[in-house]
């Protein structure tokens, strides 16, 4: 069943996020200090396809972290290949090395990041998240909640940003085509991406996460935004410094500073990624965009007509 507002009233939502004046400095500040612990990627072969030449990487994220990825490109592709770079929904990690051939397979460079301290529970992952926090629920949501400078997406979003840097250096690709993806909470570091490098060129986000939060964790009791809900059920005195770190990462704020070109789908009978957080972000989008509606799905999305649909939107994006 649809699980937010009604029609119309859904189509008219947008959000009334606060930005935090500083919301600009921060990000500035955090990639800034990022680029300068930057350091060689290391890119292993990976003998595993006949169409397909693979290499296990590792590139420096947040601080400096090391951050795998898988880097797929076409065997004997005619470059400079645009490039995809894709980031993983809540849970997973960059899977294993014979999964997600399809960006290759439709002709792109593609670089697949891992996701710090998760990839245990639909996908695998290769990368820890080394940093400390105190008490959390269990799960990433709320891990560091109540610090914006500790906040465990503070380092993924970072991660995602420069894995983008990467992309657009590795050999034989364009740096001036270079698209980000993803579902969920992939599809929200996609938008976040976007708005922190101009150079993106398209982004596709499917049922996108943490958009308009503060709206989200009072209208689903479905994970992860439940997580919120129920470590401030404990921290009863902690919801105005929560919900201040929460609008750092919101996709709400990210999108109102994102111009490239975007393609962002919602499914109504979605109960992990409320509708109205999707329909708030696409409204808040700076660039061109369009809005995918599935509207007898749920967090599942349009699936593989998702996709198919996001190759043909890429395909026109990121034409010479």
């Amino acid at each position: 069943m649809y699980t937010d507002l009604p029609e119309p009233q859904l189509w008219e939502h947008t959000s009334d996020l606060v930005e935090p004046d500083d919301f600009d400095e921060f990000w500035a500040t955090t990639l800034a200090e990022a680029r300068a612990a930057d350091r060689p990627p290391v890119l292993e072969p990976v003998d595993a396809l006949a169409t397909v030449d693979v290499h296990d990487v590792t590139f420096a994220g947040f601080a400096g972290d090391p951050v795998r990825a898988w880097w797929r490109v076409p065997k004997n592709a005619a470059g400079p290949l645009p490039v995809v770079v894709q980031f993983v929904g809540y849970g997973g990690g960059r899977g294993h090395v014979l999964e997600n051939l399809q960006w290759s397979a439709a002709g792109y460079a593609h670089l697949q990041m891992d996701t710090r301290g998760q990839g245990s529970v639909w996908s695998r992952g290769a990368t820890p998240d080394p940093w400390g926090s105190g008490p959390q629920f269990p799960g990433v949501m709320t891990r560091g909640i109540e610090d914006p400078q500790t906040y465990y997406y503070r380092r993924l979003v970072t991660d995602a940003v420069r894995a983008v840097d990467l992309a657009r250096t590795l050999p034989g690709v364009d740096p001036e085509r270079v698209a980000v993806v993803g579902g969920s909470q992939g599809g929200a570091l996609a938008i976040a991406a976007a708005a922190l490098v101009p150079q993106v060129r398209a982004v596709a986000a499917h049922v996108p996460f943490l958009c308009d939060i503060a709206r989200a964790i009072t209208i689903t009791d479905a994970a992860p935004f439940s997580e919120v809900r129920a470590y401030l059920s404990q921290h009863r005195d902690a919801a105005e410094r929560v919900l201040r770190t929460l609008s750092y990462v919101d996709g709400v704020a990210f999108a109102r500073r994102a111009s490239a070109p975007a393609r962002i789908s919602v499914a109504l009978m979605d109960e992990i990624v409320p509708p109205s957080t999707v329909v708030a972000a696409h409204h808040a989008w700076a660039g061109p965009k369009e809005l995918r509606v599935w509207r007898y799905n749920g967090h599942e999305g349009g699936g593989p007509e998702d996709d198919a649909e996001a190759i043909a939107f890429l395909r026109r994006a990121l034409a010479s």
